[in-house]
């Protein structure tokens, strides 16, 4: 069983996308393809459609927007509780995102088979900041997307230690079956301009990727929202 974790940038056409791929076995999912940088919504559906047997996707992106002007219902209600711990939501609207690629990609994605919040074969919205602060027991989210350059790494660096210590999680175990520098301290010491922020998307797509995982799972979890008009789903299970 194969499923995908996407950092999908909201104007994927000019910023570049991380995603990456894994394998469900038993009570282990492995990480078997990364994709740091995607330009595009079609190379990011050419590669989930290229993934044989994938079942399910988590998307780091608003997937349905309605809402003409101001934030989604569920992006208001995910902010009343997450937004004291630094997990609030930026706005998603028509206005602002008139032709938005993430509905275009998640659309599309409906056409191939992934419904929303499915069992079979399915598609998730999801966020980073709660999801890293139910998971990992945290009382705020990491600081790893603004700041100072040392700012910024140290938090990736926290990131990408709290992801390898989930190859000891009772819940579902996370492992590498390929070589990814990304969660390597020095690596991402090593990173400058361009590289920081690539690596920032590949650690989300990681997340991403856990976050599908759990979701199969049928863990504890909130749905803000609805499909209908828009939802954000956020496990609410500690992993570690």
């Amino acid at each position: 069983m194969r499923i995908a974790g996407v950092d999908l940038a909201w104007r994927s056409q000019k910023n570049p996308s991380g995603l990456c791929i894994g394998k469900i076995s038993d009570d282990v999912v492995r990480v078997t393809e990364i994709y740091p940088a995607i330009y595009g919504v079609a190379k990011v559906l050419e590669v989930l459609l290229g993934a044989s047997d994938l079942c399910g996707i988590a998307i780091d992106a608003p997937l349905i927007i309605k809402n003409q002007s101001g934030q989604r219902l569920c992006e208001k209600n995910l902010s009343k509780l997450y937004g004291s711990r630094w997990a609030s939501c930026h706005p998603s609207n028509k206005t602002l995102y008139p032709n938005a690629k993430s509905v275009e990609l998640s659309r599309k994605l409906e056409q191939e088979g992934f419904s929303h919040l499915g069992s079979e074969k399915w598609q998730i919205e999801c966020y980073p900041h709660p999801a890293i602060i139910e998971m990992f027991g945290l009382e705020k989210s990491l600081p790893y997307k603004k700041g100072r350059v040392l700012e910024k790494k140290d938090g990736q660096k926290r990131l990408a230690n709290f992801l390898k210590a989930l190859s000891g999680s009772k819940i579902f175990r996370l492992c590498f079956k390929i070589d990814v520098p990304n969660i390597d301290d020095k690596y991402i010491d090593s990173l400058r301009g361009k590289q920081l922020k690539n690596n920032e998307d590949t650690l989300d797509s990681i997340l991403c990727l856990y976050i599908a995982a759990l979701y199969r799972l049928g863990i504890k979890s909130t749905t803000f929202g609805t499909v209908e008009a828009g939802y954000i789903y956020v496990p609410q299970q500690y992993c570690m």
